[in-house]
């Protein structure tokens, strides 16, 4: 998965999405999947990262009115733009002009050829609605400045839709409709007390909501919008996560994730007449998502399995598992069933190809791809597979990662080697495709994808295990990936770099000031530097979650001393590997003060280093010519210090 896709996996998992965004009873021995003593294979041929961008990038997905087109977005322009394509294949065609903003898709009209989309100024993250006209004109339907708006799903006779608006007060959504004839928006809740909306029922009688006690549980609301009565579902002791994800279409049942009494992820659903409650679905790994078709007759549910998604489809009336035809190799994500229920579109996924939207008829269960993402200029027989590893760390905790290794890989020529961490706290590396990665490997450095203790996907004891010991235990998990890469026998140990984005780069800062003889060098891609001011200057709509990210991290206002103590910047001295960031300007999580500083610090030890700055970008880089620009510098930055 693309750390940077804005907009893909924004129902991938229930955890928080915080600042940046063991369980397994085998030996080391068995879960490793890979062996080493194979012969040299065939070598892959090189490509230029031009030929890498000249993949197109796909999100999103809605059908148009009349089920005859698939709206999306593409990046096949050089920015993401709104575009359409006929059910049954063929030419896209271009319906937004944008040069320079990101054009997401939002959902297409129920009775024409309108679609909303979101945007938002060049990487702050304050997204507008948009409604582009038949005629192409456009409108912004929430014109708030300083104001940030999300689409939440359309009324169940489609003639108004709801999303979510910090404009009354920066700190809180509240909820909306919007009626589609007149574009008046009416305040449904008013949010006074720092919750988190869910879902609404279909007779606009009940709202679903939340509020986080802490990374690790949350409170569970039924808000009755006609008596106005707030009632607490589940009070609970200790730590519990819920996660309403939608009523049913005779708003009698309320579904919702939770991990009650379980390491993982399940789903039940409420009979909120009578308050009793079933469990629906359950698996071995986290459920992370659910949806219902429109008339409820199709449960899907995805499956966050070992770091790849598992789609499953239920008949409603029978409770069945849909028979579905073998479908591409890869993980299927976005699934989307039209109104009619006829069929459905999704998107495919794998390591060594981008996401491509395909489309199926329940009818005739045939099914058909729509896109092809990956540039014609590259074979995809000369990319790579991750291999799901484990290895033990200090503790002989059992750390899961993706391996990527070079196609020429042999024992009898060591090579330099890159670990690298995800974002969060709290994410996950997972299969999928990344041109970052294929590139790297492509060009012979091998990748080892950590998900250090405190990564989701994992039950929930992993992932609170880095709780309030970020920088040092799940820094360690990194650091102990390096003795992994050198047992296979193949990677020379003195040429190990580390590198990740968001949090991922405060893991790589941390470990160049903390464990300064253990990486051979640094790229840190809008990482933090100093958690005091970083917790301090969190976007204003994430107040709902600020305390749980106290608890996870540190509380600035109390804990400075051991806030400074896992913050980079108080110990650069210590850094003496050279040092590549990278940095958004606009960016509202890390700010560009953060790297700022962290390279003037590492200046005055004289260090070789390097600072990239993106004057349109913020958290994550949307514009091809920056991504190209900015995976030139790495690889360059990777040869002259480790080659």
């Amino acid at each position: 998965m693309s750390e940077h896709n804005w907009g893909l996996l924004k129902r991938m998992t229930m955890k928080i999405s915080f600042l940046l965004l063991g369980l397994l009873g085998c030996s080391f021995l068995c879960a490793s999947v890979i062996s080493f003593s194979k012969i040299k294979a065939a070598a892959a041929k090189k490509y230029t990262i031009e030929q890498f961008l000249n993949t197109k990038r796909y999100c999103a997905g809605a059908f148009s009115f009349d089920e005859e087109k698939i709206l999306f977005s593409s990046d096949e322009s050089g920015i993401f733009n709104v575009y359409s394509i006929s059910v049954d294949g063929g030419n896209q065609t271009q319906l937004t002009p944008s040069t320079n903003h990101s054009f997401i898709l939002l959902s297409g009209f129920p009775n024409d050829e309108r679609f909303l989309y979101a945007s938002d100024g060049l990487g702050n993250e304050l997204d507008h609605i948009f409604l582009q006209n038949l005629d192409g004109s456009v409108r912004d339907l929430t014109p708030w400045a300083h104001a940030k708006s999300q689409f939440s799903g359309w009324s169940k006779d489609q003639s108004s839709f709801f999303f979510l608006s910090n404009s009354r007060d920066p700190k809180f959504m509240d909820l909306y409709e919007m009626d589609v004839e007149t574009f008046q928006p009416k305040m449904l809740y008013q949010n006074q007390g720092g919750l988190n909306f869910s879902a609404i029922s279909a007779d606009k009688r009940y709202v679903a909501l939340t509020k986080t006690i802490s990374a690790n549980s949350s409170e569970f609301y039924l808000y009755d919008l006609s008596a106005n009565v707030l009632e607490n579902i589940a009070p609970h002791e200790g730590d519990i996560q819920y996660k309403p994800v939608d009523f049913s279409v005779d708003s009698r049942y309320l579904y919702y994730l939770t991990d009650q009494d379980s390491e993982f992820i399940y789903l039940k659903r409420l009979n909120i007449g009578s308050g009793a409650t079933e469990v629906v679905e359950s698996h071995p790994w986290d459920i992370f998502f659910c949806s219902f078709s429109h008339t409820g007759k199709y449960r899907v549910t995805g499956i966050n399995e070992d770091g790849k998604t598992v789609i499953h489809i239920h008949d409603q009336e029978t409770n069945k598992k849909v028979l579905l035809p073998k479908l591409p190799e890869g993980e299927i994500t976005q699934v989307s069933i039209s109104k009619t229920e006829k069929s459905m579109l999704f998107y495919v996924n794998g390591d060594r190809s981008p996401s491509d939207l395909y489309y199926y008829n329940f009818e005739t269960s045939s099914f058909h791809k729509l896109t092809t993402s990956l540039s014609s200029e590259i074979n995809s027989a000369d990319l790579v597979d991750a291999e799901i590893v484990r290895y033990p760390s200090y503790d002989g905790t059992l750390i899961p990662a993706l391996y990527y290794k070079p196609k020429e890989i042999q024992k009898d020529k060591k090579l330099p080697a890159l670990i690298w961490v995800h974002g969060g706290p709290g994410g996950q590396s997972r299969i999928g495709y990344s041109y970052l990665i294929q590139y790297l490997v492509n060009h012979g450095y091998p990748v080892l994808s950590v998900n250090n203790r405190g990564s989701s996907g994992y039950g929930k004891s992993f992932f609170k295990a880095a709780d309030h010991k970020h920088g040092e235990a799940d820094l360690d998990d990194c650091i102990w990936a390096k003795r992994f890469l050198i047992t296979t026998g193949t990677i020379d140990e003195d040429k190990i770099g580390i590198m990740g984005g968001s949090y991922g780069g405060y893991i790589t800062l941390a470990a160049l000031a903390f464990r300064p003889g253990e990486m051979a060098i640094g790229v840190d891609i809008f990482g933090v530097s100093n958690w005091v001011r970083t917790l301090q200057s969190i976007p204003s709509w994430w107040e709902t979650h600020r305390e749980a990210l106290y608890e996870k991290i540190g509380n600035p206002e109390t804990e400075t001393a051991y806030l400074e103590s896992i913050s980079p910047l108080f110990h650069a001295d210590n850094i003496k590997k050279p040092l590549l960031v990278i940095q958004g300007a606009n960016d509202p999580r890390v700010l560009k003060v953060e790297s700022d500083q962290i390279i003037e610090a590492v200046n005055k030890n004289g260090i070789p280093n390097q600072y990239l700055i993106f004057d349109d970008e913020g958290h994550g880089f949307l514009k091809k010519q920056n991504q190209m620009k900015a995976a030139t510098v790495i690889l360059e930055f990777l040869d002259e210090h480790l080659k």
